[in-house]
C-alpha cells in the first residue's frame, strides 16, 4: 500500500477505534512527509461512494505528515455532508490522498483541463475548490460550476478569479 494512503488509513482506524491521534514511526514516513509542506486532501469512499473528503488548499501544519493526519481525522469525523465513520465501516473503506502543488492564477476556463487540473474559484472572501480527475466531472464548465457552488456563488454571471493546480494522487 502507498505510504501516504497507509498513513491516512492508520490515522483513521486509530482515531475511530480509540479516539487517539496516530503517531507514525520514522520508518513509515517518506522524506517529503517529514520535510515537505503542502496542502493535502484525504478522500474516503465506501463501496465506491464518497464517504468523506476534507483537505487544505495550502499547508497549515509543520509537515506534510501532520497535514495528512489532521485531514484524515477531519474527513472521517467532520465532513458536514456525512455522519462520522463508525468502527464497523472500517473494512469497507478505500482512501486516497491528494497532495496539492501550488495554485496559479489563470485568465479563463480555457486554461483548465478537468483530468489534469483542479480549480479554485474566488470572489471576495468566498472560495471553492474541486480536485481534478473526479468521476462524473467531465467538462470544465461543470468543474467550475461545482467549485462555485462550494464557494456559495450561485449567480452564473458573477465574476470570479480562477486558479488551477495539479495534484499527486496516492491511491
Amino acid at each position: 500500500m502507498d505510504s501516504y494512503v497507509l498513513l491516512a488509513k492508520n490515522t483513521i482506524e486509530r482515531y475511530i477505534k480509540e479516539r487517539k491521534v496516530y503517531r507514525p514511526s520514522a520508518e513509515e514516513l517518506t522524506e517529503e512527509m517529514v520535510n515537505g509542506r503542502a496542502g493535502a486532501f484525504v478522500s474516503i469512499h465506501e463501496n465506491g461512494d464518497l464517504r468523506g473528503c476534507i483537505g487544505t488548499i495550502a499547508p497549515t501544519r509543520d509537515t506534510l505528515a501532520e497535514e495528512i493526519i489532521a485531514n484524515a481525522i477531519s474527513a472521517s469525523t467532520r465532513d458536514p455532508r456525512f455522519p462520522a465513520i463508525r468502527r464497523e465501516e472500517l473494512p469497507f473503506l478505500t482512501i486516497n490522498v491528494d497532495v496539492l502543488k501550488e495554485a496559479e492564477p489563470i485568465e479563463s476556463e480555457a486554461e483548465l483541463d478537468v483530468k489534469r487540473y483542479g480549480v479554485i474559484v474566488e470572489q471576495g472572501y468566498r472560495r471553492g475548490l474541486l480536485l481534478p480527475d473526479l468521476e462524473g466531472v467531465d467538462t470544465v464548465e461543470y468543474q467550475v460550476e461545482i467549485a462555485k457552488r462550494k464557494a456559495g456563488i450561485f449567480d452564473d454571471d458573477e465574476p470570479v478569479k480562477l486558479y488551477r493546480f495539479e495534484v499527486v494522487r496516492h491511491e
